[in-house]
């Protein structure tokens, strides 16, 4: 018998949701039917309602709690106050360092009295394993994986605390698993499924194109007057509502911040190198209207589901479009028009390259096996923290490492090598892991640069480096715009049909030589989607068709931009 009309009363009754949206119902009858779920789908769509209705049904049945990881105290805080208030005090419990030891304890005992429905936890603290050993005494109904892209080393938020995860909820005897994110590309998706240890889950893909939110580019050549034009737009977009402008250095963000206070803006700088009080005093000020416009690093924003932000504006190339699709996302979430704008200059991908180096280090990686052979047994990271002379944060990426080679296993009782081959080639493994993984990030920048330079729909392009397929051009970019500047209805509006006709031109032109999408059922060798063998570089995901060029994504290179004739030509690809 189905739970369905039982969870959508709950839903209504306990959540005040009479409507449920597309995904939401499937996702929690599959949880409450003990199957994992990967829910994709952008903050404020009710990611969060999924596990939540799942989550009280269970424990009215059973009397057993959900376990949510979530990467930030605030997050788990809001969340906390809104189950607090649907549910009661104590249906909710969060245990981190922002509470005392008593309500640490006392939140404890009303998990492992009935109580609480809900336990949240941060990732890194389930790298104790008294903490584990104590969860795993609950019995758990869910293990649920908020901000999940931070699991994946693919991911634009990658948190090397998140990879334990799995280990972590095999130790808990695998619970059914709901993983929650607002942005993941389809490698992203595929490495949350493979590190939680996902079976046959439920993939929810919703809500990723915004059509409301308009998209634009403006291109620079000198950096001063990028500066100058990115403050006057700002200025102007703030007297249609609150905003974000997002800035690549601590440096910037204040430099902006100061600029626009001086026109009589409320501006506040936001970044990692404050202190977590004046952030959150900050945080609170946006979410209460009384800032006009934060100026921030990446570091602002996770989680925000603030309804009314009318502009985004970055004011640097960001690493990904995973990272700007999610930042963009902020804005425009109650449904009325909003702006996304990028400020783009060729130069500023140099600074970008710079962040996204990170160099593997064989040394260290060397240093780290030969402790581990001369032990015989699992060792604790804090006893190879000692023992290396490493610090802990370090020792757990270089154990990430050897971990994803299959080197090393981590386990209740801490490190082990298990494999028998010499250390040299184990060290070469993970190098020529870490070297794949930078062609990746600079591929990902590489179709971060092709969104800022192309003179095509911009959303067709966005959505197309998610896997989803726009066959018309959205009508609300500057690339639609530019298609069209004499084409005026009768009222003077840009007829958005004629626009959407002309930026089309290309799209079409590659549909009729079975090129483009409108030929994926027919002629084309390679549809979107569609899994193909490259002779170099192995397999890939066709994510893309625009006149002569196919976009593939390779699981060891990355974003590749093909000939499409030099493709057919000479066989570059096989489907798999």
């Amino acid at each position: 018998m189905s739970d369905k009309p039982a969870l959508r009363a709950l839903a209504e009754s306990a959540f005040s949701l009479p409507h449920l949206r597309d995904g939401q119902l499937a996702g929690m009858a599959a949880l409450v039917e003990g199957r994992d779920v990967l829910a994709v789908m952008p903050t404020g769509y009710g990611k969060s309602a999924i596990y939540q209705v799942a989550a009280l049904h269970l424990h009215q049945q059973t009397g057993r709690p959900a376990v949510v990881v979530s990467p930030l105290i605030a997050l788990q805080e809001d969340q906390l106050d809104g189950l607090s208030q649907d549910l009661g005090t104590d249906a909710a419990v969060a245990i981190n360092s922002s509470h005392s030891d008593a309500d640490v304890e006392a939140s404890w005992k009303a998990a492992e009295d009935g109580k609480a429905v809900f336990v949240f936890l941060a990732p890194e603290q389930l790298a104790k394993q008294s903490t584990v050993d104590r969860i795993r005494g609950l019995d758990i109904s869910l293990f649920v994986v908020d901000e999940a892209h931070c699991v994946s080393s693919w991911g634009h938020d990658f948190r090397p605390d998140y990879l334990a995860l799995g280990n972590v909820r095999e130790q808990l005897g695998s619970p059914a698993v709901a993983a929650l994110t607002a942005t993941a590309s389809p490698p992203v998706r595929d490495e949350i499924v493979e590190r939680l240890g996902m079976k046959d889950p439920l993939v929810l893909v919703r809500g990723f194109d915004r059509p409301n939110i308009r998209l634009d580019v403006v291109r620079h050549h000198e950096d001063k007057g990028k500066r100058k034009a990115v403050l006057e737009q700002v200025a102007d977009l703030a007297g249609k509502g609150q905003g974000l402008l997002y800035a690549a250095t601590r440096k910037d963000t204040e430099k902006y911040a100061a600029k626009l206070a001086q026109e009589g803006l409320r501006a506040e700088a936001y970044h990692a190198g404050r202190p977590a009080k004046e952030r959150e005093h900050i945080h609170e000020l946006f979410l209460e209207d009384k800032l006009d416009v934060v100026v921030a690093t990446t570091a602002f924003g996770m989680g925000i589901d603030k309804p009314n932000v009318r502009f985004v504006v970055h004011a640097d190339i960001p690493e990904s479009l995973d990272s700007y699709y999610q930042e963009i996302g902020r804005a425009g979430r109650d449904g009325e028009p909003a702006s996304a704008v990028l400020h783009y200059r060729s130069e500023d991908l140099g600074l970008r390259k710079f962040f996204g180096t990170h160099f593997p280090d064989p040394d260290a990686l060397l240093e780290v096996l030969k402790v581990l052979k001369a032990a015989h047994a699992a060792t604790p990271k804090s006893s190879l923290a000692e023992l290396t002379g490493f610090k802990p944060r370090r020792v757990t990426g270089l154990v990430n490492q050897l971990e994803e080679i299959g080197a090393v296993a981590v386990g209740k009782r801490g490190v082990r090598l298990t494999s028998k081959a010499k250390l040299a080639a184990l060290v070469s493994d993970a190098v020529e892991l870490a070297e794949a993984r930078q062609r990746v990030d600079q591929s990902r920048l590489t179709m971060m640069r092709a969104y800022a330079e192309t003179d095509g729909c911009r959303r067709q392009f966005l959505l197309g480096y998610f896997g989803e397929d726009l066959p018309e051009p959205c009508g609300n970019c500057d690339g639609c715009a530019a298609a069209a500047p004499a084409d005026t209805a009768k009222d003077g509006k840009p007829d958005k049909k004629q626009a959407n006709k002309k930026a089309g031109r290309k799209q079409q032109s590659a549909a009729s030589d079975g090129g483009g999408p409108a030929s994926a059922a027919g002629d084309e060798p390679f549809p979107l989607q569609s899994a193909v063998v490259h002779k170099e570089w192995g397999p890939g995901l066709v994510m893309r068709h625009e006149d002569d060029v196919i976009t593939v994504l390779f699981e060891q290179e990355g974003y590749k931009t093909l000939s499409r004739s030099a493709v057919v030509e000479n066989q570059l690809l096989k489907p798999a």
